[in-house]
């Protein structure tokens, strides 16, 4: 997290994160599977998902595999440590430093969960837990858009881009 007391900074700040992983690693993966089916169209038949994606970068000679399981190692590391540092600090928020401890053992718990259950599951589970967290969240970007839209326009056009 960003170590400012603005929300515009810090809503900045937390978009880059965003940036990297949609705009970045997306396209990239995207462009490997992309060239690659347009290459080796029968590499497509039968796989999707993981199975595809691993396939597509084994055609990369060398350097494919090591940088698919790079860049995943990497992802997954940065997300499980981030998802847990926002989880505690909502933990935080709700019930004080008192409720830490519980979360972070049961954070563990379904991460260790989360990799031995099966893929189906697993994303089911995931794609309910983020609903259940954007929902209010987008709801309340609505309801707020007036404040947000006048507290950017004041932080990016009246000169406080130094301000913290």
């Amino acid at each position: 997290a960003a170590q400012t007391k603005n929300p515009v900074r810090q809503a900045l700040v937390s978009a880059t994160g965003t940036f990297w992983d949609t705009v970045v690693i997306c396209l990239m993966t995207g462009l490997v599977l992309v060239s690659t089916i347009m290459k080796f169209p029968e590499i497509s038949e039968g796989l999707n998902g993981a199975e595809l994606t691993n396939a597509a970068f084994n055609q990369i000679p060398v350097v494919g595999p090591f940088v698919l399981t790079v860049g995943l190692f990497t992802f997954v590391y940065s997300t499980i440590l981030g998802w847990s540092y926002y989880g505690e600090r909502a933990v935080e928020y709700l019930t004080g430093k008192k409720g830490i401890p519980p979360y972070r053992y049961l954070f563990t718990l379904f991460v260790f969960l989360g990799s031995v259950a099966s893929m189906p599951l697993v994303w089911d589970l995931s794609d309910t837990m983020n609903a259940m967290m954007a929902i209010p969240n987008l709801i309340s970007l609505l309801l707020l858009s007036g404040v947000i839209v006048k507290e950017t326009r004041k932080y990016l056009w009246e000169g406080n881009l130094d301000r913290t």
